[in-house]
């Protein structure tokens, strides 16, 4: 327990045979239970997460202490409790059963690290924190606060997650919260309760579109700062399929989001600004491309492209102040960084997982 909170992390895996086991096993002993997810790898994920769970199990049994908090109804009290897709259905999915199964057994607060060793395992108290201390409903990691944290992020992973935090500032509506891809989280039971997690995606883009139903739940957000760390892993994303689908996501997400917060529920004159000053940029910058093809063919565009130039800039200022009302709105559900006095030492790349794993 954790302040006196039973704690759950769901481990997800998918093709990550070599790190899995480490991560399962180096899971701080304050956390009450461990629910391994392997959404259908097709290497040896999944013998690797049986095996280190009945050895982690037997050790518990073994030492005369229960191997978790006993839930209510007399049901599974393993420490670590194996999942198995039996088809992939994408990294939402495999958090998504996890949250359900650690709701129904009663966890406070549900951590997620992923099975690729990223995550490392001496900050998850801070993780967290926020959450069984009652600050926030939710909490992330956030690799982007100061250079330091982010001095391991090539330029590539730097610029991509950089535009992501954007776009996604403008879709769930937490422009104060940053690195939206961290999948290191913790969530609150009531929150998993509350939320309709069918509604979220089960692909990649969950972490980007969870942001948003918390948002529309009113649920309060958390900044956690942390190190980014990379390894031998490889990611299993195609980037160009990706940035599609999450563009595509992020846009769909911030058109509900207005529409059920700022329409449906009560007005805020937000959801105006964004429509004139969306009408007003594209109109505005479509007429000034004319205009300029114009000028150059007949050397004359000049009153229109002023026209236009007017336009672009007045839809500037109507999304600036849609954008300013926007983040008044939700000002109270973000919960800025902590100073990070007394941390720990990031895990470094050699104890954070082997190259290979024989549990």
């Amino acid at each position: 327990m954790y302040k006196g909170k039973r704690i759950g992390v769901v481990v997800t895996a998918y093709d990550e045979a070599a790190f899995v086991g480490r991560v399962i096993e180096t899971v701080p002993d304050f956390v009450d239970r461990i629910y391994a997810v392997d959404d259908a790898s097709p290497d040896e994920s999944w013998s690797v997460i049986q095996r280190v769970a009945e050895r982690l199990n037997e050790r518990a049994a073994s030492e005369g202490a229960d191997p978790a908090v006993a839930v209510a109804d007399g049901g599974d009290d393993r420490r670590v409790v194996p999942i198995r897709h039996e088809a992939n259905r994408g990294y939402g999915a495999a958090v998504k059963t996890g949250y359900r199964r650690a709701a129904a057994d009663g966890m406070d607060v549900v951590a997620v690290m992923n099975g690729d060793g990223q995550m490392d395992p001496a900050i998850l108290d801070r993780i967290v924190d926020p959450v069984a201390t009652g600050e926030a409903d939710y909490a992330k990691g956030n690799r982007l606060r100061s250079p330091a944290d982010r001095a391991e992020m090539s330029r590539f992973r730097l610029f991509g997650n950089a535009v992501l935090t954007g776009l996604s500032k403008f879709a769930s509506g937490y422009w104060s919260i940053g690195d939206p891809q961290n999948g290191y989280t913790a969530i609150s039971r009531e929150t998993i309760e509350d939320l309709d997690l069918e509604a979220i995606t089960d692909r990649y883009g969950f972490l980007n579109h969870i942001l948003t139903h918390l948002n529309v739940a009113d649920r309060r957000v958390a900044d956690v700062p942390m190190s980014a760390v990379y390894g031998d892993e490889e990611s299993s994303i195609r980037y160009v399929p990706f940035v599609r689908f999450v563009s595509l996501l992020l846009l769909r997400s911030f058109c509900w989001r207005l529409k059920t917060k700022y329409v449906a529920r009560s007005f805020n004159p937000a959801v105006v600004h964004y429509a004139v000053g969306s009408l007003g940029l594209a109109g505005g910058l479509i007429g000034l491309a004319g205009s300029a093809a114009r000028a150059t063919r007949e050397g004359d565009g000049f009153t229109a492209g002023l026209a236009s130039f007017v336009a672009t800039m007045l839809g500037l200022v109507s999304l600036g102040s849609a954008i300013r009302l926007d983040a008044a709105a939700s000002e109270d559900l973000e919960r800025p960084c902590a100073d990070r006095e007394g941390d720990a030492e990031p895990v470094s790349r050699e104890n954070r997982a082997p190259a290979r794993q024989d549990p």
